[in-house]
């Protein structure tokens, strides 16, 4: 049994597929959201050191050369990750079927990509160690906000050998891409965010040896869905002789390296040892350090009302959030600036341990467990509590581009709450929540609208005055315009959002009388 990043090279491949061209097959926001995330945890080389490739909205063919690209030529040590979001299709057999961009629901051998294709591609790859994480469920989306149902055994489509699998679901559920299915407001799938937010907090790695392993990682995950009472319980196939370790956690030393830092305690600790600090700081038994482990802050998310005029021609919003900053007093550490030496290491910060069982009682130098290497003890900052952090509100002025629309989430960097410990902050995300229009409803960039006109108007022809985002504009009726008919304002419609220009107003009209 082993447990280390491993010798061999680390790759992953990360297909995301949000946008179909089959409409029975219903967009999705999370997939490329999900897909950067990942994307970023996995390539940090302090966290996951991997070289990621990202497969975003593809055709069928383009997805599997990718696929297959990826198992090719790979050696024994290689470690490889594949992660798949989408929605998940079976044909009559019950064969599995991962849909891509161009997927015909009712041609899914031809036009998705099979289960059966994947395990063909393992099977023959050299690597003996293969993760895949399947963000889908099975057979198309029959609620808003779910991945379909599941009746394949995900084992026997993608199992073997030296793989672990993991799946958002059981075979009996939906995987939630929201809090439930009445949101109408897209949001990054629930699995992938917690395994996103487990690798790159670190909290993944349960029992505190620096290192997240595909068990821990799943466990995580499981945990963090079941308490915040998702509707899904993830599942996991192994068939491993070996630890595999996916990342390191945040914060955590790498073992043996150049000044490296002494690892800090589990987070549940912090409560009890800020409590322990009262009173005389010296001797062993009498100064625990009331140390909070510096980590990441947490991502937020503020949900923003905006019109279609806002949406459509851009503006600018000012948010007011409630998030934590930098403690003023201790600038972060949790402690006060004047620190005793620990007497139970003579401020080394670290004490010989000897190992059992070693020849001639040899000894190895471990990091002195009551200042937890730091080599001195304090008392937790009075006005934080150790945490290094305290509660604030902020006000933000945020300029809304046009050409957005219900659902865009906007990422602000570093305008997130600080980390325990004075950590970097993390991100602020914008999500947009577009209200209706009393006249028009957008559709992409263009704004329909129906106007009643009377049958006289129709029949000879005449003007009206039509409110639109840019004022009031004349509208021609030209003769003998028939019921049912549509009008083009070009120009007059939403911004397109990367490309430039607007979109156009589409007047549906109705003849009375």
């Amino acid at each position: 049994m082993t447990d280390s990043m491993g010798p061999g090279r680390r790759h992953a491949l990360l297909i995301a597929t949000g946008t179909y061209d089959d409409r029975t097959l219903s967009t999705l926001r999370s997939p490329e959201q999900d897909c950067a995330g990942l994307a970023d945890v996995l390539t940090d080389p302090r966290i996951g050191a991997f070289r990621a490739e990202q497969v975003r909205d593809a055709p069928a063919h383009r997805a599997m050369r990718a696929v297959e690209r990826f198992f090719l030529n790979r050696s024994r040590d290689d470690l490889l990750l594949l992660h798949v979001s989408c929605h998940g299709i079976k044909d009559d057999d019950g064969h599995l079927y991962f849909a891509a961009r161009d997927t015909d629901r009712d041609l899914p051998a031809s036009t998705a990509i099979p289960a059966a294709f994947l395990r063909d591609r393992m099977d023959r790859c050299r690597a003996r160690t293969i993760v895949v994480l399947l963000d889908c469920c099975y057979s198309g989306a029959f609620l808003p906000g779910a991945k379909g149902d599941g009746r394949i055994h995900v084992r026997d489509e993608l199992g073997g050998h030296g793989r672990a699998v993991l799946t958002a679901t059981n075979r009996t559920e939906y995987a939630w891409e929201g809090k439930s299915i009445e949101s109408a407001a897209p949001q990054p799938s629930r699995f992938t965010g917690a395994l996103i937010e487990g690798l790159r907090t670190g909290a993944a790695d349960l029992n505190g040896d620096g290192r997240i392993t595909v068990t821990e990682l799943y466990d995580y995950v499981y945990e963090s869905l079941h308490r915040d009472g998702a509707k899904q319980h993830p599942r996991m196939w192994a068939d491993l002789e070996y630890h595999v370790t996916i990342a390191r956690a945040v914060g955590e030393p790498v073992r043996g390296g150049p000044g490296a830092p002494s690892p800090g305690p589990p987070p549940q600790e912090t409560a009890d040892l800020s409590e322990k600090t009262t009173g005389e700081l010296s001797g062993a038994a009498k100064a625990p350090l009331p140390y909070t482990p510096v980590m990441r802050g947490q991502d937020s998310l503020v949900q923003q009302e905006i019109t279609v005029e806002e949406t459509a021609l851009g503006t600018v919003k000012e948010l007011t959030i409630d998030t934590a900053v930098v403690c003023s007093s201790c600038s972060g550490p949790g402690w006060a600036a004047v620190a005793p030496r620990c007497e139970a290491c003579q401020g080394r910060g670290e004490k010989a341990e000897t190992r059992h069982g070693a020849p001639g009682g040899s000894a190895d130098a471990r990091a002195c467990p009551t200042c937890r290497g730091r080599g001195s003890v304090a008392p937790p900052c009075h006005q934080c509590d150790g945490n290094g952090r305290v509660p604030a509100r902020r006000t933000l002025t945020v300029k809304i581009p046009a050409g957005v629309d219900h659902g865009t989430r906007i990422q602000f960097a570093s305008e997130g709450e600080v980390g325990p410990g004075g950590g970097e902050p993390g991100d602020l995300y914008l999500e947009l929540v577009e209200l209706p229009h009393p006249v028009f409803e957008r559709v992409g960039d263009d704004l329909h609208c129906t106007l009643t006109i009377p049958q006289a108007a129709a029949t000879t022809g005449d003007t009206v005055r039509l409110d639109t985002l840019d004022g009031t504009k004349t509208v021609r009726i030209p003769r003998g315009t028939r019921h049912g008919q549509t009008l083009r304002l070009a120009g007059l419609g939403a911004t397109h959002l990367r490309a430039g220009g607007r979109g156009d107003i589409l007047i549906h009209i109705e003849v009375s009388g």
